[in-house]
């Protein structure tokens, strides 16, 4: 249901890599000169007048027209850098096991792109090829040679603590995203025109949850005169679309990922204790009277959307992101403008919680292997320094001026309306081909708050040009503040390089038995007074306090607690 974040790498091509690395040579197997390692690759130089060859493998947007050797950003960066690129391209689909088979090989090329919500090189990989030799730390030359994103690093605690591992190194970088609503997932879209319609007050309390959804389901608001209501639905990806999390966080904090939370620095487990029981209770009794449908815990986004956009209209309420996963936002739409969000509602004991995260998964994005030569390693720093400007960004993530973006008219207001608009997209005839002008997701490296606030967006939040602004208003107005005041940070702490792939193993088999129990409880195939204390037990069998313990060292260790 969950992107595990500490993925443990493949056990199978783990002895293989270890091979490859040590017989390739030629890295810097510990210090941070990484400069200073000319690495074995048998291309990449560059004589004193011809361009710096740097093969890259990458992974290609083939869906959305991108070819990454004819695309304008791709040429801007050769001749601006004097570079020449030599791609290995692979689609999205199957793309992880192409990476790791190509390191396995000993065949792997100077650099990795990524998109990290596709693949990335996971913490525990980056320790263990860092260790090796076959990454090199980039420390030196980010200190030489990219200013910007030194200071990118600098500027933003969080995300150079997931950048940075124990030792100290810079194995990798993954990519900023200062998504705002993003950072508050778990939402709850309800259909506001119904509510207005039957008379409804937006809901404080669980019981006032309960109540709106029961008049979604008995008083027929699509006035078809038929019980044919959704009251409640969602899906099983990683996007907030889980029902549970919102409901769950007017018991206790539920973050959707690890389960873990935080105590007066402690690390702490909320799905064993008695407010989590209390949760459960709450939600069954939404699931036995049919307030929840049944597929939310098991259907795909499509099947979702489908329920979003059925005719007539018969969906309540949706957890989501932000509504496009459920509905069509275009404009003209049907349903777009019926749905707005809703603060946390809170428990019996006041407790309304919003779940909180921040938006980038651990692991890197790119990364310099031992086949590049200094020449390369210093070109392509170089080039990817160029990303962490604000012009560089803009070219990297949208392409062409005049063709995918444009600057700002007069009158024209920013998303974050404190600030002076910096660029605006160019929106396209429906059903016109993508342009292959930019790295799109690719490129994302500095999408830094600056960057992301400063695009023209409508005053109309309901029109397709004002989306972003209405998912801003609605985290601002309805979740932020509304998190506990700390969380576990799982996103940016390292486990010990010993312990790692234990860790691994013990967080998926505990988050697998959280999630396989809470639909036994919800659904009646576990009985929350009966079963109960044996659901505890269990806990002690998946080894839970060496897990607990295995955290609290990583966070003990983390630029987090010693702030």
């Amino acid at each position: 249901m969950r992107k595990i974040w500490t993925t443990t790498a493949s056990l199978v091509l783990a002895a293989t890599v270890v091979l490859a690395g040590c017989s390739k040579g030629g890295g810097d197997n510990g210090g941070g000169n990484t400069t200073g390692s000319a690495g074995t690759g048998s291309s990449n130089g560059a004589s004193s007048s011809g361009p710096v060859t740097i093969n890259v493998f990458a992974d290609e947007d083939t869906t959305n027209n991108q070819d990454l050797a004819t695309n304008a950003f791709s040429k801007e960066l050769e001749q601006k850098f004097n570079i020449k690129f030599n791609w290995t391209t692979v689609p999205y689909d199957g793309a992880p096991e192409k990476r790791q088979i190509s390191l396995a090989s000993g065949d792997y090329p100077d650099a990795f792109l990524l998109v990290p919500y596709i693949d990335n090189f996971t913490q525990n990989d980056l320790l263990r090829y860092g260790q090796q030799g076959v990454i090199l730390p980039l420390n030196d030359l980010i200190d030489q040679y990219a200013p910007n994103i030194k200071k990118t690093l600098e500027e933003n605690p969080d995300y150079k603590a997931i950048n940075t591992a124990p030792d100290g190194k810079i194995y990798g970088l993954t990519q900023l995203s200062a998504c705002y609503h993003c950072s508050f997932p778990n939402k709850m879209w309800v259909n506001t025109k119904w509510m207005k319609q039957l008379g409804i007050e937006t809901p404080k309390t669980t019981e006032d949850f309960k109540k709106m959804l029961e008049a979604f389901k008995n008083d027929d608001p699509n006035g078809n005169g038929k019980k044919d209501e959704v009251p409640l639905s969602g899906s099983k990806e990683t996007f907030g679309v889980h029902v549970i999390p919102y409901l769950m966080n007017a018991f206790i904090y539920d973050d959707d990922h690890t389960y873990l939370m935080m105590d007066s620095g402690k690390v702490d487990f909320s799905p064993n204790k008695p407010q989590w029981r209390e949760g459960l209770k709450y939600v069954k009794s939404l699931f036995d009277e049919g307030l929840i449908d049944p597929g939310a815990f098991t259907q795909n986004a499509d099947a979702f959307k489908k329920i979003g956009e059925n005719s007539p209209q018969i969906l309540g309420a949706g957890a989501g992101m932000h509504p496009a996963i459920f509905i069509d936002i275009a404009d003209g739409n049907r349903y777009s403008k019926d749905y707005d969000s809703i603060p946390p509602i809170s428990g019996p004991d006041g407790t309304a919680y919003a779940t909180t995260q921040y938006t980038g998964n651990p692991g890197t994005a790119f990364v310099l292997t031992n086949k590049a030569s200094k020449e390369a390693q210093i070109a392509m720093i170089k080039a990817l320094d160029y990303i962490y400007t604000f012009d560089g960004e803009l070219a990297a993530d949208n392409g062409v001026e005049g063709v995918d973006w444009r600057k700002p008219k007069e009158g024209e207001k920013a998303l974050d309306e404190s600030i002076q608009p910096r660029y605006a997209t160019i929106q396209k005839p429906a059903g016109s081909k993508p342009t292959n002008n930019a790295w799109a997701q690719l490129g994302q490296y500095n999408l830094s708050a600056e960057f992301r606030n400063s695009i023209v967006q409508s005053t109309d939040i309901y029109k397709s040009d004002g989306y972003e602004r209405r998912l801003f208003a609605a985290t601002k107005n309805n979740y932020d503040g509304k998190q506990p005041k700390e969380v576990f940070p799982y996103w940016a702490v390292w486990i010990d390089p010993a312990s790692a792939d234990q860790a691994s193993i013990l967080q998926t088999n505990i988050t697998n038995y959280v999630d396989q129990s809470a639909l036994q409880f919800i659904t009646g195939n576990k009985d929350l007074d009966k079963d109960w204390d044996s659901y505890v037990k269990g806990f002690d069998s998946l080894d839970l306090k060496s897990y607990l313990d295995m955290m609290q060292k990583a966070y003990d260790n983390s630029a987090f607690a010693k702030k």
